[in-house]
């Protein structure tokens, strides 16, 4: 039986004591009780050692626990404080009432009829007083602390021990003789040229035994296809724009050509803040688009505009509200731009919806783009992210005309619809100036890193989960 030098040595010193707790062996050993439990759990795989877990738990009591401990439970001082019976309105103004009266009740020392707490003829030593008495005295043992753990009175900290002892084949093993010359397990350049190596107790390898594995710092999957997707878009030549959380109600809405009484804009779709936004240069042109069309062949929404409402504030449920902001600053062409945003929405939180999400919102405007560059443009990103096979769906938005919803095929689940595009109708360029058409996406990148890391809840993406991240592999895109 081929065993490690530290196996042997163990065997060696439990020949003597038979049976000891690792600390001990581990002083013996001129080493530490982790090392020791490891290889005596080597050594129980060889059947030679047993291994035995002893958990002893010791109760400490908190600092509010020793003032209890000293001065008595809430319920005692405050029970010991009434004679016969008490207006609850009185009683209620004791210091310690809030915590004591159910305790009290639970305790069977008051009753309280018409509110009145009438104190009972006896008030025996509860189950908390009991066990605090036995906590203070260092004499309690588990299952004795009633709830005072649970109150927060009392903390428990276990101490763990490894007794390490000898079966009768490691006795065998022993009396049989173990060679005890220490091993080497690295050959020097003098040893080797010496061959020297030759009189040297080599140390025995197992080509079959994996090494540990080794976690290397590494970014989120979540963040490295982040990364790869402003990456993409940076090489087709987008450039970037960001924005505010935070967005008017004028530019997350009422600027997109979004009727005010348009169900999305609903508090069960939209997270409203308490803040007053101040409308930009212009707005009267948006109050006329969405009233009779304003100058354009549309007639608008028709009824009442409402400027209150435009100034309201909210988390941006869409990156579309940064997108017509950078056009209403950029309103000659070319324009070929991209945001990566978080935004908002009140969404019921499941497998595949969160109340947060990132969203890629793309915009290219120039002279003579049509719908059929936007379907180009989608499909090549679609295909450098790993989607051979896209189709588009007709959709309808209210800013834009026509529109389509992209999908990708997706082994086991068939078509998947990503998010939604088209080109940006007349009613929500001609306000700001814009001649020429805008074509228009915003994706769901969440719910594409879903797709790519084989999940099926969409919160993992966000969850703090340290073996999920070391096992998912990082990848280069080619």
């Amino acid at each position: 039986m081929e065993l490690t030098a530290n196996e042997k040595r163990l065997l060696a010193v439990l020949g003597e004591h038979g049976s000891a707790e690792a600390s001990v062996l581990a002083d013996e050993l001129s080493t530490d009780a982790a090392a020791v439990v490891q290889w005596a759990h080597l050594a129980a795989g060889r059947k030679l050692v047993q291994v035995k877990r002893e958990v002893q738990e010791e109760f400490q009591l908190t600092e509010e626990g020793e003032s209890y401990a000293r001065d008595g439970l809430p319920e005692r001082q405050v029970v010991e404080s009434i004679d016969g019976e008490i207006p609850m309105g009185e009683l209620s103004r004791h210091p310690l009432a809030k915590v004591a009266i159910g305790w009290m009740r639970k305790n069977n020392w008051i009753t309280i009829d018409r509110g009145i707490a009438k104190k009972s003829d006896s008030t025996p030593e509860s189950t908390d007083e009991l066990a605090l008495k036995k906590i203070a005295a260092g004499v309690a043992n588990p299952g004795e602390c009633g709830e005072l753990i649970s109150r927060g009175l009392v903390t428990v900290h276990e101490e763990v021990q490894w007794i390490i002892e000898i079966t009768p084949d490691g006795r065998k093993l022993i009396e049989a003789g173990i060679d005890l010359r220490p091993e080497v397990g690295t050959l020097t350049r003098e040893q080797i040229l010496s061959g020297s190596w030759r009189d040297e107790t080599l140390r025995r390898y197992s080509l079959t035994t994996p090494p540990r594995r080794i976690y290397p710092g590494k970014p989120h999957p979540y963040r490295q296809i982040l990364d790869e997707v402003r990456n993409l878009l940076l090489e087709m030549g987008f450039s970037e724009f960001s924005g505010n959380i935070v967005q008017s109600v004028f530019w997350n809405f009422d600027a997109l050509f979004q009727p005010q009484d348009h169900p999305a804009r609903e508090m069960q779709d939209t997270f409203y803040l308490d803040l007053i936004s101040p409308l930009p240069d212009g707005w009267e042109k948006i109050r006329d688009m969405h009233e009779h069309g304003g100058p354009t062949s549309s007639t608008g929404w028709g009824g009442s505009w409402d400027k209150t409402k435009a100034e309201g504030s909210v988390l941006r449920t869409h990156s579309t509200a940064l997108s017509i902001q950078y056009l209403a600053a950029h309103t000659e062409p070319p324009v070929k731009a991209f945001s990566l945003s978080r935004v908002y929405r009140r969404e019921s939180i499941d497998p595949t919806h969160l109340a947060e999400f990132e969203q890629l919102e793309g915009i290219v405007m120039d002279e003579g783009v049509t719908f059929s560059h936007l379907l180009g443009f989608l499909k090549e990103f679609y295909h450098r992210m790993g989607f051979p096979d896209v189709r588009f769906r007709p959709a309808y938005f209210p800013y834009t005309e026509p529109s389509v919803e992209p999908e990708v095929w997706v082994d086991g689940l068939g078509w998947v619809e990503l998010g939604g595009a088209g080109i940006f109708r007349e009613e929500v360029t001609s306000s700001f100036g814009i001649s020429h058409p805008v074509l228009a996406w915003g994706l769901g990148i969440s719910r594409v890193a879903m797709l790519r890391l084989g999940l099926k809840d969409l919160r993992q993406l966000y969850k703090s989960d340290i073996d999920w991240i070391r096992n998912t592999p990082s990848y280069r895109r080619i």
